[in-house]
């Protein structure tokens, strides 16, 4: 069984966010900018790079909300959105800088991603109640 650790969790922080800002930010240079330049053209490079960012988002996603639920994502979420709305409040962001917003989105769905992706190994950290999937017979 694999154990908990920093360094595991900055390697999936860092996944998710390469994958995230791959996939799109606010300097043009992603995917969504890189098709979008051409669009409705496109090239077999951008169709083969698309399906392979498609399969990881469906293997990100699929894992974080079979580890945290509907209910855990929503939460996720919310926590994010009031830390948001917090530092809004305190006058260290401004909320009509658009691509400062949008940064800050990209990052909260990458530590959405991360948590998801960690939340097995950390239930077990925490609780010491192994996952059932993980049980050797």
């Amino acid at each position: 069984m694999q154990r908990f650790s920093v360094g595991g969790l900055l390697g999936r922080f860092l996944a998710s966010l390469v994958l995230v800002l791959a996939t799109f930010n606010p300097t043009g240079y992603s995917f969504i900018g890189w098709v979008g330049s051409n669009f409705p053209h496109v090239e077999p490079l951008q169709a083969v790079i698309g399906i392979a960012l498609l399969g990881l988002w469906l293997f990100f996603v699929h894992s974080t909300w079979r580890s945290l639920g509907t209910v855990g994502v929503a939460l996720g979420l919310a926590f994010f959105a009031t830390i948001i709305w917090l530092v809004s409040s305190w006058g260290w962001m401004d909320m009509s800088n658009h691509s400062a917003v949008a940064w800050v989105v990209l990052f909260v769905i990458a530590a959405m991603l991360t948590l998801g992706l960690s939340w097995a190994l950390i239930r077990v950290r925490i609780s010491g109640q192994a996952v059932v999937e993980e049980v050797k017979r």
